[in-house]
């Protein structure tokens, strides 16, 4: 299968050096020097992932992934968003929008290519595990369909992404097992550790604000990581 990519850039030189990177393992590859253009195409030609800057002309990165997320067949397409070096303020901001993870400029070219496979593999891997499970997860206040992939706290809907909905199931599959955040980015993102682990961080901050009252079931174990048990 020949995945489609959409690369929303204002900055030639970065979108030119993606273009050929990208093509080079395969994709195809739309470029966008504005989010305006590529949310008018995106019905057209689907993306099976989109990279997108936070900085762009007219409407910016984060409104863009927000917008697409409302999108019915979209909700579940991984983004990726470029941001500025240790621009904690834009990373928060692009994952609560819906964004699946974050590449700080400037970039390795190979690591990007590292994290746009691991979406991939994730995204098969999770199409197999869904058709197996057909049972619920439970703890305590949480409950998670696995069919729906829904996630409710004392029965009301909690909206989560699609990459905070993975990473709350993998803690709830290994409830009470302390987790590196090596280890949730190896199995949650797909890539072993390149350095970056505030990802993990930031996905968790999210998922507890968005649990509310349910929060102190995600526990920071020292030194290690984190962990989800009975309050």
């Amino acid at each position: 299968m020949s995945y489609c990519i959409y690369v929303i850039e204002d900055d030639k030189n970065i979108a030119e050096l993606l273009e050929i990177a990208l093509k080079s393992y395969g994709y195809k590859v739309c470029l966008f020097d504005n989010a305006e253009e590529a949310i008018k195409n995106i019905n057209k030609k689907k993306p099976n992932l989109i990279i997108c800057d936070v900085m762009l002309p007219g409407i910016d990165g984060i409104k863009a992934t927000t917008t697409i997320r409302n999108i019915d067949d979209f909700k579940t397409v991984p983004i990726l968003m470029l941001t500025a070096k240790d621009s904690e303020f834009d990373k928060i901001k692009g994952l609560d929008s819906g964004a699946d993870d974050y590449i700080t400029k400037p970039f390795s070219v190979m690591e990007v290519m590292a994290r746009i496979r691991a979406q991939f593999r994730k995204m098969e891997q999770f199409k197999i595990e869904d058709k197996q499970d057909k049972e619920e997860i439970l703890l305590g206040d949480i409950r998670v369909d696995k069919i729906s992939r829904e996630v409710f706290v004392n029965d009301a809907l909690i909206e989560l992404t699609f990459k905070e909905y993975e990473l709350l199931r993998y803690l709830l599959e290994n409830k009470n097992k302390p987790l590196s955040r090596e280890d949730i980015l190896n199995n949650v993102w797909g890539y072993d550790y390149l350095g970056e682990t505030r990802t993990v961080d930031i996905h968790i901050k999210t998922i507890r604000r968005k649990l509310l009252e349910a929060e102190d079931y995600i526990k920071t174990v020292r030194g290690i990581g984190y962990k989800i048990s009975e309050k």
